[in-house]
């Protein structure tokens, strides 16, 4: 294992820059998490970059935006600009629930600390570095700044906001995944240009008076409902959406204004999607792959969940609603060479604690990779959000060969024991019968090979819900496949011996989704022999599909009304049903399920365990004979259930879909 010196961390201190003979720095980075210096930590992959192309490049982590602003000024001003990437994750996620309560622990801080960051830390750093250089450019990036670069909703102030650069006196925003937008932003101003002059850089917000936008507004550029038209009209900001998110994954995309407080806010296109020979290039760079050395003896849990983890590509074509990988890296997928994942997983084999088990070998999503469409010019006019919803595009190449080789040739190093799949896999990748048939071939070969060789015990995959009218408004595929796939799963582990488990993931209070729907999930899942244990209360964030659904009320696709559970008393009747299993949670469940009418599946949850104190199936009452119950369904006989997936006789599931047909196509049984 090679010994780090601090001189090959970036630097971080007066002290640090001394130490490389520096007396100025061209760009300092100020970031909200720990510094790790490693490809999976935004900062350290700007820092690492910049000084790749000839910058002198520092960083200051989690800096203290209290009392005297010390760590703000113990680098002095830089050459170029100061950059602000807030974190990895969005603050505000990364400091409360979906409960909007603390969180006990900061993944991204050493020893967990939840007090080193501010709320927003892009607004505070910003405003605190313009107040001390007034004259220095402050530029914004990272998933923060990315997402809220027009006008947006934001849950825990339960507000619509402007762009992030109405809040801060920063200079601009650079948005998506940032090497190219940043390199070429250092080459223009180390030229002397002047900030408020660069105004035609891809990947880039800014404001401006509608006189100063270069080239007046066009036939070729779109223009957004204003800030103030969508704060009169929740229609109009949905309408809005659906623009942003189209334009984010296409290969040429429009320029997008907004009008704002007499300004426009100006979003230029991006920048195309790395080559692998780009994506390569960042990855090789001379990460030291460990936390600082100042962080000595302490643990930051999010490195220790990576530390032997290699990335193999960027971008996610699955579009889920719910998700932010669309609107920051987009739906098209970079990969890395063979060769380049192999270097960095001998780095990895060379770090003193490595037992010989990768904990995973992915990306946003575990088996996008070497996927594309086969005709490119049909790809550079698509608009739409997903490649595989609602059903699988005919010209997606979905063949699994590539991903077969990197396994195969990770497997083959001396020193690893095990590589496993730690990211989300989508088995509707899997189960989709192509016309391609050493494609579906490669898919069965693909199927069993993970199973068998890359399953640490636990295999998490991400059904979300069990409805398919909700899943069909997360973008996700019925829960039919999710059957399939057990199946599949199943069946390979008894031939193999195997005792490995299945973990899915579900959400709850999804826009669509209704109390019934999370009854029938609980029914749904104890019959599949599953206590749920990876669930989450859906939390709006900013530029996703299901954020602006649950704040508008309408779907941004067709505007048609959407039901969302709001209110914390709404929100906490649907989780509930997750944990139907817990003791303390049956009298709840109990009395929704009386109130809403289905008290038929009170029986189905806990047939063969003992009531509860006070519980007597004959407190139903008679059958009614007329009219409603309180929860709304209709009277006499059984209830009738919407989910595809549940029957009051038997809960199998049927087999047909309330989807339109064009769905349904692809669609057929497989043998694996």
């Amino acid at each position: 294992m090679k010994e780090y010196r601090l001189t090959d961390f970036l630097p971080t201190t007066k002290k640090e820059l001394e130490l490389r003979g520096w007396d100025y720095v061209d760009v300092i980075l100020f970031s909200a998490d720990a510094y790790v210096d490693h490809p999976s930590f935004g900062a350290a992959v700007i820092g690492r970059t910049l000084e790749a192309a000839g910058f002198r490049v520092a960083i200051v982590p989690q800096p203290d935006w209290h009392g005297d602003y010390r760590d703000f000024k113990k680098l002095g001003r830089p050459r170029l600009f100061f950059g602000v990437a807030p974190g990895c994750m969005d603050s505000m996620v990364n400091k409360y629930t979906a409960a909007r309560r603390l969180r006990s622990e900061d993944a991204y801080s050493p020893d967990g600390r939840h007090d080193m960051r501010p709320e927003y830390p892009t607004i505070v750093y910003a405003k605190i570095l313009k107040e001390l250089y007034p004259d220095v450019p402050v530029v914004l990036g990272g998933i923060e700044a990315s997402l809220r670069r027009v006008t947006h909703y934001d849950y825990w102030s339960d507000e619509l906001k402007k762009c992030l650069l109405c809040y801060s006196p920063a200079d601009m925003i650079t948005y998506g995944m940032g090497e190219k937008v940043t390199i070429q932003l250092a080459r223009r101003l180390a030229g002397g240009e002047s900030i408020k002059d660069i105004k035609d850089l891809p990947q880039t917000v800014f404001l401006a008076r509608k006189e100063d936008i270069p080239g007046g507004i066009t036939d070729r550029d779109i223009v957004l409902h204003s800030h103030e038209e969508c704060l009169k009209n929740k229609r109009a900001q949905a309408e809005n959406f659906r623009q942003v998110e189209e334009q984010s994954n296409m290969m040429h995309a429009q320029r997008l204004l907004q009008g704002v407080d007499g300004r426009y806010v100006v979003v230029n296109p991006p920048f195309p999607p790395m080559t692998t020979e780009e994506l390569d290039a960042s990855f090789d760079l001379p990460y030291t792959r460990q936390p600082h050395p100042k962080y000595k003896g302490k643990r930051i849990p999010a490195y220790d969940m990576i530390k032997f983890s290699v990335n193999i590509h960027r971008g996610c074509f699955g579009g889920c609603a719910f998700c932010t990988i669309s609107a920051h890296q987009g739906k098209f997928i970079t990969c890395r060479s063979k060769e380049s994942i192999l270097r960095e997983v001998k780095q990895v084999i060379e770090m003193p604690d490595f037992k010989g088990n990768l904990s995973d070998l992915g990306g946003p999503s575990a088996n996008m990779y070497g996927m594309s469409g086969r005709n490119k010019n049909a790809c550079e006019k698509c608009r739409r959000p997903s490649c595989i919803h609602p059903q699988i595009c005919p010209n997606l190449n979905t063949d699994h060969s590539k991903l077969l080789e990197v396994y195969r040739a990770v497997d083959a190093l001396p020193g690893i024991k095990h590589s496993y799949i730690g990211s989300g896999v989508r088995y509707d990748l899997l189960l989709h019968r192509s016309k391609d048939e050493a494609s579906n071939k490669a898919a069965m070969e693909y199927t069993r090979e993970l199973i068998t060789r890359h399953v640490s015990g636990r295999l998490k995959v991400a059904p979300e819900h069990t409805s398919d009218r909700v899943l069909y408004l997360m973008r996700k595929p019925s829960f039919q496949q999710f059957y399939e796939f057990k199946r599949i799963f199943d069946r390979i582990n008894r031939e193999e011996g195997l005792r490995q488990q299945i973990i899915p993931y579900f959400i709850s209070s999804h826009p669509g989704c209704q109390e019934e729907d999370m009854a029938e999930l609980a029914v749904i899942t104890k019959n599949l022999d599953f206590h749920l244990e990876q669930v989450q209360d859906f939390t709006p964030t900013p530029l996703t599909n299901a954020t602006e659904t649950w704040y508008t009320g309408y779907d941004p696709y067709t505007l048609e009304p959407v039901f969302s559970a709001k209110t914390p008393k709404e929100k906490l009747a649907q989780r509930q049903f997750f944990f139907w299993y817990k003791p303390e949670e049956r009298r709840g469940i109990e009395q929704s399920l009386r109130r809403i009418g289905r008290p038929d599946l009170i029986a189905k949850l806990y047939s063969g365990m003992p009531p509860q104190g006070g519980y007597r199936p004959a407190a139903y009452g008679p059958k009614p004979t007329g009219g409603k119950p309180a929860g709304g369904k209709p009277s006499g006989g059984k209830p009738k259930s919407y989910n595809p997936n549940f029957t009051n006789e038997n809960n199998r599931t049927k087999r047909h879909s309330e989807k339109p047909q064009q769905e349904k196509r692809g669609r057929h049984r497989r043998n694996f």
